[in-house]
C-alpha cells in the first residue's frame, strides 16, 4: 500500500509542476535583466524611391528578420485606424502590408524615419503613405496615374523590401 501512496504523491508532483510551469509566461521565469529567446518584431524605420531608365523603385528599409509582406491592387487608399481616405494623387494604388512587424518601439516611441504623406514626381510612382502601424501590421500605400506592373522582393543585410514597377524607357 505504502507503494502505491508513494507513486501517487510522486505523479501529483509531476502534474503540480507542469501546471505550474504552463502558467507562468517564459519571461516570468526568466532571471532579472535576462532576454528570453524569443525574436523581437521586425521595425519598420524608413521608406524611399528613385526613378531608373525602366522603372521606378520604392525600398522599405527594416530592422530585424523580414517579415511576411503582402502586396496588393486597391481601389483607394485609408488610413488604418481612422478609416481616413489617403490623399495622394492618383488613379491606381497598392496597399504594402508588413507583418509582423512595428514602427515605434516598446516605449511607443517612432523608430520610422521616412515620409509619412509624400508626392512623388516618377514617371510611375506618383505618391506614398504610411497608412498604418497597429496591431503587429505596418502598412504604406503608394499612388500610380496607370495600372502598376510590379514586381516586390527582398534584399538582404541590411533588410529590404523592394518594389519595382515597370515603365517605358525613359533613357534611351
Amino acid at each position: 500500500m505504502h507503494y502505491h501512496q508513494r507513486r501517487a504523491t510522486i505523479a501529483a508532483s509531476l502534474l503540480l509542476a507542469a501546471a505550474v510551469g504552463t502558467t507562468f509566461p517564459a519571461s516570468a521565469a526568466t532571471p532579472s535583466g535576462v532576454s528570453g529567446q524569443t525574436s523581437p518584431t521586425a521595425l519598420v524605420v524608413n521608406a524611399r524611391w528613385g526613378g531608373h531608365c525602366t522603372f521606378d523603385r520604392l525600398v522599405i528599409d527594416v530592422r530585424g528578420t523580414m517579415p511576411s509582406v503582402d502586396v496588393k491592387p486597391v481601389k483607394e487608399l485609408r488610413y488604418d485606424a481612422s478609416g481616413k481616405r489617403v490623399p495622394l494623387p492618383g488613379k491606381h494604388f497598392l496597399q504594402i502590408k508588413l507583418s509582423p512587424a512595428a514602427a515605434h518601439n516598446a516605449a511607443g516611441r517612432s523608430v520610422y524615419q521616412g515620409p509619412r504623406l509624400v508626392k512623388i514626381r516618377l514617371p510611375q510612382l506618383k505618391g506614398l503613405a504610411l497608412t498604418g502601424d497597429f496591431e503587429g501590421v505596418v502598412s504604406f500605400g503608394a499612388s500610380f496615374n496607370a495600372k502598376p506592373a510590379y514586381h516586390t522582393f527582398a534584399l538582404h543585410s541590411p533588410q529590404r523590401l523592394v518594389l519595382d514597377v515597370r515603365h517605358a524607357n525613359r533613357c534611351a
